[in-house]
């Protein structure tokens, strides 16, 4: 019935989420807000870490790709998992470190990190740079040399495949902003000058193809593309490369009807692909890295809403008006990105309405759903949004000078909040 493993119905017909009653948590904690299953994001985070011990013999490293999700908690949540993380800006890497995450474990990404960023990264021994282009790869060297240090990075590499995914969120074909290109041989001239570069070390080769992807095969092609490469690198320079990153994108259920596959048949497919591939080219199995974002936290989180006015268009439509909107979840006026939803509490009832849920920014494009199903509401029911764990929290504004809702992340059944509610003192804080 629901699209996430950790949602249910108790006794009362209420919503659960890890066991709360999610009718409770808005008692408590108000609305809007994003609520967690901690237990969920670890049981996710050891399938992932599980699969690269059983597939490569534990010679790998999953990174959760912070983007989706990034607060204190959840780093301490990864660094107790033992697992990496993934980082795209100085914020996100401040964050991390300031839980004291291990460095070593940090992988930065992204396609246009600046001096600061690139300081920081390197005065902090981040494990591994992902570097974008060549000025980038320049930059780093220039601050490398300056405070003595060799960096150890991977080049980003477009592998050109088509993940028959939203065309927003593809970044593995040659005309993606991220990374380089192999049609133009830009990629073997950037693995040529890293070579001869003093302060530098190529540790190995990532790519990422884009995200809420289904299919296997885009994944198998891919890695054999990138090996392709490693082994050009082997035949061009003598250098055999020892690290592969693989990145993530796997797919979650948004909807009833998505299908995608258990995390662990995407590991075992890929891995007898990346071992028959190197057996084939004369390659040692590199090292694995993997960056699940979405596929750890995304069903792992909902969020709760008060339904304000009920205002039916006879023949048209009926709005159902909630007390967030895209300032707390901006994806369906991005992406027309499809959820779940449902009347908390009167979960155990029928779906028999369909309606437009619409925020209360001052935007005509604020809303959650269009034409969607849920159960006859009316002022004070409260709404919830299901697998909303990624990309809501994190991409999160204050439109309309909105303050941003709290985080609470439930463990054994007890909530507790682990991002306050902002106030409108926060909204207004670095006004002058």
């Amino acid at each position: 019935m629901f699209v996430s493993d950790c949602i249910s119905v108790n006794e009362k017909g209420h919503l659960t989420v890890g066991g709360c009653d999610t009718v409770e948590i808005s008692k408590e904690f108000g609305t809007p807000a994003y609520v967690y299953d901690e237990n969920e994001i670890r049981k996710n985070i050891r399938e992932f870490r599980n699969s690269i011990d059983e597939n490569y013999g534990g010679r790998g490293m999953v990174h959760y790709a912070s983007k989706a999700f990034s607060c204190k908690e959840i780093y301490r949540i990864c660094a107790s998992e033992g697992i990496g993380v993934d980082v795209v800006s100085g914020g996100e890497l401040y964050t991390a470190l300031s839980v004291d995450f291990s460095a070593e474990k940090i992988a930065f990404h992204g396609n246009n990190k600046n001096y600061a960023e690139l300081e920081y990264a390197v005065e902090s021994n981040v494990g591994r740079i992902i570097v974008d282009n060549i000025t980038e790869l320049e930059t780093l060297n220039a601050i490398a040399a300056k405070h003595g240090k060799t960096v150890g990075i991977m080049f980003r590499i477009k592998p050109g495949i088509d993940a028959h995914t939203h065309d927003f969120v593809k970044t593995g074909q040659i005309d993606s902003k991220f990374g380089f290109a192999l049609e133009t041989g830009e990629a073997m001239e950037a693995v040529k000058t890293a070579l001869g570069m003093s302060n530098i070390k190529l540790c190995g080769l990532h790519c990422h193809i884009g995200s809420q992807i289904f299919d296997i095969d885009p994944f198998e092609l891919a890695a054999k593309v990138m090996l392709e490469l490693f082994a050009d690198v082997k035949s061009q320079t003598g250098v055999e490369l020892e690290e592969l990153n693989l990145g993530g994108g796997f797919g979650i259920r948004y909807l009833e009807s998505d299908n995608p596959k258990p995390f662990g048949a995407y590991m075992k497919t890929v891995s007898k692909t990346v071992h028959e591939y190197c057996e084939k080219l004369g390659l040692a199995v590199p090292f694995i890295h993997i960056e699940p974002g979405r596929s750890i936290v995304g069903a792992a989180g909902i969020t709760l809403y008060t339904v304000g006015a009920v205002k039916e268009i006879p023949d048209i439509r009926t709005y159902v008006s909630i007390d967030g909107g895209m300032a707390d979840n901006p994806r369906y006026a991005l992406y027309k990105s499809d959820y779940q939803a449902v009347c908390a509490n009167k979960a155990n009832e029928e779906r028999t309405e369909i309606v437009t849920i619409a925020g209360k920014c001052c935007e005509s494009g604020d809303l959650i759903q269009e034409n969607t199903k849920i159960q006859k509401v009316q002022p004070g029911d409260i709404l919830a949004v299901l697998s909303t764990g990624a990309y809501n929290y994190s991409m999160a504004s204050n439109y309309n000078r909105i303050p941003k809702p709290p985080v609470v992340m439930i463990k054994d059944g007890e909530a507790r909040i682990v991002v306050r509610r902002e106030t409108y003192e926060d909204v207004a804080v670095c006004d002058i």
